[in-house]
Protein backbone atom coordinates (compact mmCIF):
# COMPACT_ATOMS: atom_id res chain seq x y z
CA UNK A 1 0.00 0.00 0.00
CA UNK A 2 1.44 3.35 -1.06
CA UNK A 3 1.27 5.89 1.74
CA UNK A 4 2.00 9.45 0.68
CA UNK A 5 3.73 11.96 2.93
CA UNK A 6 0.54 13.84 3.78
CA UNK A 7 -1.33 10.61 4.54
CA UNK A 8 1.51 9.49 6.82
CA UNK A 9 1.43 12.85 8.62
CA UNK A 10 -2.34 12.54 9.07
CA UNK A 11 -1.94 8.98 10.40
CA UNK A 12 0.70 10.11 12.89
CA UNK A 13 -1.57 12.96 13.94
CA UNK A 14 -4.67 10.81 14.45
CA UNK A 15 -2.68 8.22 16.43
CA UNK A 16 -1.20 10.92 18.65
CA UNK A 17 -4.64 12.52 19.05
CA UNK A 18 -6.28 9.24 20.07
CA UNK A 19 -3.43 8.59 22.50
CA UNK A 20 -4.12 11.88 24.34
CA UNK A 21 -7.38 10.44 25.68
CA UNK A 22 -7.29 9.31 29.29
CA UNK A 23 -7.26 5.52 29.55
CA UNK A 24 -9.27 5.57 32.77
CA UNK A 25 -10.50 7.94 35.47
CA UNK A 26 -7.05 8.01 37.12
CA UNK A 27 -5.21 9.02 33.93
CA UNK A 28 -5.03 12.71 33.10
CA UNK A 29 -6.31 14.01 29.77
CA UNK A 30 -3.47 14.64 27.32
CA UNK A 31 -5.34 17.70 26.03
CA UNK A 32 -6.20 19.49 29.27
CA UNK A 33 -6.36 23.03 27.90
CA UNK A 34 -6.06 25.25 24.83
CA UNK A 35 -2.32 25.77 25.41
CA UNK A 36 -1.76 22.02 25.06
CA UNK A 37 -4.01 21.97 21.99
CA UNK A 38 -1.92 24.80 20.49
CA UNK A 39 1.23 22.74 21.17
CA UNK A 40 -0.38 19.72 19.52
CA UNK A 41 -1.29 21.79 16.44
CA UNK A 42 2.21 23.26 16.23
CA UNK A 43 4.02 19.92 16.80
CA UNK A 44 1.97 18.24 14.08
CA UNK A 45 2.37 21.18 11.70
CA UNK A 46 -1.37 21.52 11.23
CA UNK A 47 -1.77 24.41 8.82
CA UNK A 48 -4.51 27.02 8.39
CA UNK A 49 -5.54 27.03 12.05
CA UNK A 50 -6.39 30.34 13.70
CA UNK A 51 -6.62 31.22 17.36
CA UNK A 52 -7.89 28.26 19.38
CA UNK A 53 -10.65 28.50 21.98
CA UNK A 54 -12.32 26.33 24.61
CA UNK A 55 -14.92 25.51 21.95
CA UNK A 56 -12.13 24.15 19.70
CA UNK A 57 -10.74 22.09 22.59
CA UNK A 58 -14.17 20.58 23.27
CA UNK A 59 -14.73 19.81 19.57
CA UNK A 60 -11.30 18.17 19.20
CA UNK A 61 -11.91 16.01 22.27
CA UNK A 62 -15.24 14.93 20.76
CA UNK A 63 -13.72 13.83 17.44
CA UNK A 64 -10.83 12.19 19.36
CA UNK A 65 -13.41 9.86 20.88
CA UNK A 66 -14.90 9.16 17.47
CA UNK A 67 -11.44 8.33 16.06
CA UNK A 68 -10.81 6.04 19.04
CA UNK A 69 -13.99 4.18 18.10
CA UNK A 70 -12.58 3.60 14.59
CA UNK A 71 -9.43 2.03 16.09
CA UNK A 72 -11.59 -0.17 18.32
CA UNK A 73 -13.84 -1.33 15.48
CA UNK A 74 -13.20 -4.79 14.03
CA UNK A 75 -15.92 -4.62 11.36
CA UNK A 76 -14.84 -2.66 8.24
CA UNK A 77 -18.45 -1.66 7.48
CA UNK A 78 -18.88 -0.14 10.93
CA UNK A 79 -15.49 1.59 10.69
CA UNK A 80 -16.45 2.94 7.25
CA UNK A 81 -19.74 4.25 8.63
CA UNK A 82 -17.92 6.04 11.46
CA UNK A 83 -15.32 7.51 9.10
CA UNK A 84 -18.02 8.61 6.66
CA UNK A 85 -19.85 10.42 9.45
CA UNK A 86 -16.67 12.19 10.60
CA UNK A 87 -15.66 13.26 7.10
CA UNK A 88 -19.17 14.34 6.09
CA UNK A 89 -19.67 16.40 9.25
CA UNK A 90 -16.36 18.16 8.56
CA UNK A 91 -17.61 19.39 5.18
CA UNK A 92 -14.69 18.10 3.17
CA UNK A 93 -13.47 20.18 0.26
CA UNK A 94 -10.53 18.39 -1.40
CA UNK A 95 -7.97 20.74 -2.92
CA UNK A 96 -4.37 20.52 -4.08
CA UNK A 97 -1.81 22.64 -2.28
CA UNK A 98 1.96 23.08 -1.97
CA UNK A 99 2.84 25.09 1.09
CA UNK A 100 5.59 25.44 3.67
CA UNK A 101 8.16 23.67 1.50
CA UNK A 102 6.04 20.56 0.93
CA UNK A 103 5.38 19.26 -2.57
CA UNK A 104 1.85 18.94 -3.95
CA UNK A 105 -0.58 17.20 -1.66
CA UNK A 106 -4.29 17.17 -0.95
CA UNK A 107 -6.04 18.97 1.90
CA UNK A 108 -9.53 17.69 2.55
CA UNK A 109 -10.70 20.38 4.95
CA UNK A 110 -12.55 23.45 3.74
CA UNK A 111 -10.71 26.79 3.82
CA UNK A 112 -11.32 28.44 7.19
CA UNK A 113 -12.39 25.15 8.81
CA UNK A 114 -12.12 24.74 12.57
CA UNK A 115 -9.25 22.65 13.88
CA UNK A 116 -11.71 19.85 14.70
CA UNK A 117 -13.10 19.84 11.14
CA UNK A 118 -9.57 20.03 9.78
CA UNK A 119 -8.57 16.94 11.79
CA UNK A 120 -11.81 15.10 11.01
CA UNK A 121 -11.38 15.66 7.27
CA UNK A 122 -7.65 15.01 6.81
CA UNK A 123 -7.27 12.27 9.42
CA UNK A 124 -10.60 10.71 8.47
CA UNK A 125 -9.50 10.46 4.85
CA UNK A 126 -6.18 8.89 5.89
CA UNK A 127 -8.09 6.21 7.80
CA UNK A 128 -10.51 5.84 4.89
CA UNK A 129 -7.63 4.88 2.60
CA UNK A 130 -6.89 1.93 4.91
CA UNK A 131 -10.48 0.72 4.81
CA UNK A 132 -10.59 1.08 1.01
CA UNK A 133 -7.35 -0.89 0.66
CA UNK A 134 -8.71 -3.68 2.88
CA UNK A 135 -6.07 -2.84 5.48
CA UNK A 136 -8.28 -1.68 8.35
CA UNK A 137 -6.81 -4.36 10.63
CA UNK A 138 -3.60 -2.30 10.63
CA UNK A 139 -5.37 0.26 12.85
CA UNK A 140 -4.59 -1.31 16.20
CA UNK A 141 -4.28 -0.99 19.93
CA UNK A 142 -1.18 -2.13 21.81
CA UNK A 143 -1.46 -5.71 23.09
CA UNK A 144 0.53 -5.05 26.26
CA UNK A 145 -1.83 -5.68 29.19
CA UNK A 146 -1.08 -2.32 30.80
CA UNK A 147 -1.16 -0.28 27.58
CA UNK A 148 -3.94 0.37 25.10
CA UNK A 149 -2.23 3.03 22.97
CA UNK A 150 -3.33 3.26 19.33
CA UNK A 151 -0.90 2.72 16.46
CA UNK A 152 -0.89 1.95 12.75
CA UNK A 153 0.88 -1.30 11.88
CA UNK A 154 2.95 -0.50 8.81
CA UNK A 155 5.03 -3.69 8.99
CA UNK A 156 5.13 -5.77 5.82
CA UNK A 157 3.49 -8.81 7.31
CA UNK A 158 1.05 -6.99 9.62
CA UNK A 159 2.77 -8.51 12.67
CA UNK A 160 3.31 -5.52 14.94
CA UNK A 161 1.64 -6.08 18.30
CA UNK A 162 2.92 -3.25 20.46
CA UNK A 163 2.80 0.52 20.20
CA UNK A 164 6.56 0.59 20.78
CA UNK A 165 8.78 -2.48 20.65
CA UNK A 166 11.42 -0.76 22.80
CA UNK A 167 9.04 -0.21 25.70
CA UNK A 168 5.91 -2.35 25.71
CA UNK A 169 7.29 -5.14 23.54
CA UNK A 170 10.64 -5.34 25.30
CA UNK A 171 9.03 -5.22 28.76
CA UNK A 172 6.79 -8.20 27.91
CA UNK A 173 9.62 -10.17 26.31
CA UNK A 174 11.84 -9.65 29.37
CA UNK A 175 8.98 -10.70 31.68
CA UNK A 176 8.41 -13.86 29.62
CA UNK A 177 12.14 -14.63 29.64
CA UNK A 178 12.33 -14.23 33.42
CA UNK A 179 9.27 -16.45 33.88
CA UNK A 180 10.84 -19.17 31.72
CA UNK A 181 14.12 -18.96 33.67
CA UNK A 182 12.28 -19.11 36.99
CA UNK A 183 10.31 -22.14 35.82
CA UNK A 184 13.45 -23.88 34.54
CA UNK A 185 15.22 -23.21 37.84
CA UNK A 186 12.37 -24.93 39.56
Amino acid sequence: MLITHDTRCALDTVVDLVNTAPEDDATPDGLPDTVTLEDFVRNHEISDVGILSEFDLSAVRKIRGRFAAVFAEADPRAAARQINELVAAAGTTPRLTDHDGYDWHVHYFAPGASVADHLAADCGMALAFFVVAGEQERLRRCEAPDCRRAFVDLSRNRSRRYCDSRTCGNRLHVAAYRARRKEAAG
